[in-house]
């Protein structure tokens, strides 16, 4: 793996699983204004890995609403991960050979139970952690579960990677350096039951190999970054600097969100309103 390039690569990774918003735009706006502020290059990626929701014209409609709001990216960099599933296929393949990764056969309800019934369940920023089931299976019992086709996922051993990497950090333009906390994470999934691989195993893959040294994103995903620093050292990739910005509001402060059928670009297209007064707006004169 060679060192990143000299120059700042920013990115904007959405999922065409819906249309995009006013919190989309702000995040776009605001990767290529960190990458042109630095005499950088800003990439576009389509993070279409979630197969039950992603669909074509959702992909159409974010190149549509993204050159309406002015951005502008190289089109032959553009690349889907659906496209790339046996590269991190390679990458757990990696993990597997030093025994850091673990088939779950877990539903969620029985997670839920096993969380219910737990004194004093493990608990991250993000909510209730898994509860290990899957851990205590012996490698015997894995495979007689594999081979009756038991549907699986695999997570990773925190407690084995955070020995194997030592301690870790990273560093974010606002808040400075921050330390990485793995067992804040617990065993998350790098590979889900209906596709070999997951949010956090691609990104941190993609990023690397598209030499990506200037992640901006949301606060809401700071947490987030704490596994990608543990798979970015278990992989021997270089570490990025990092940009969490604040999330775009809306009047009531309420974060904006496909699922709350938020006000869309496509809406404020078809409105006929001015990209340019909307960038203004945004703070992106």
């Amino acid at each position: 793996m060679t060192d990143f390039a000299q120059m700042t690569t920013t990115r904007f990774a959405p999922s065409p699983s819906g249309l995009l918003h006013l919190g989309h735009a702000f995040s776009a706006l605001f990767a290529q204004a960190q990458a042109k502020a630095l005499g950088g290059r800003f990439l576009l990626r389509i993070e279409d890995i979630d197969i039950t929701r992603c669909r074509p014209e959702f992909e159409d409609g974010i190149f549509e609403d993204l050159a309406w709001l002015g951005l502008e990216w190289d089109p032959k960099l553009v690349f889907r991960q659906s496209d790339c599933l046996a590269r991190y296929d390679q990458f757990l393949h990696l993990l597997e050979e030093s025994d850091l990764i673990y088939p779950c056969f877990c539903t969620r309800k029985e997670i839920q139970e096993e969380v219910a019934n737990a004194p004093r369940a493990p608990h991250g920023p993000d909510g209730v952690l898994y509860p290990g089931i899957c851990k205590q299976l012996s490698p015997e019992e894995r495979q007689e579960k594999i081979e009756a086709g038991r549907p699986h996922a695999l997570r990773i051993h925190m407690d084995r990677a955070a020995k194997l990497t030592g301690p870790l950090s990273f560093h974010d333009q606002e808040l400075g350096r921050i330390a990485v906390l793995p067992q804040s994470c617990g065993d998350i999934v790098l590979a889900r039951k209906d596709i070999r691989t997951s949010y956090h195993l691609s990104v941190t893959i993609d990023d690397a190999l598209s030499q990506v040294n200037l992640i901006t994103r949301g606060e809401d995903l700071l947490h987030a970054t704490h596994v990608h620093r543990v798979l970015q050292a278990l992989f021997g990739f270089p570490e990025p600097r990092y940009f969490h910005h604040p999330l775009l509001t809306d009047e009531n402060g309420k974060r904006f969100a496909k699922r709350d059928k938020a006000l869309t670009l496509k809406a404020l297209r078809e409105a006929g309103t001015d990209p340019s007064a909307l960038r203004a707006r945004l703070g992106f004169s």
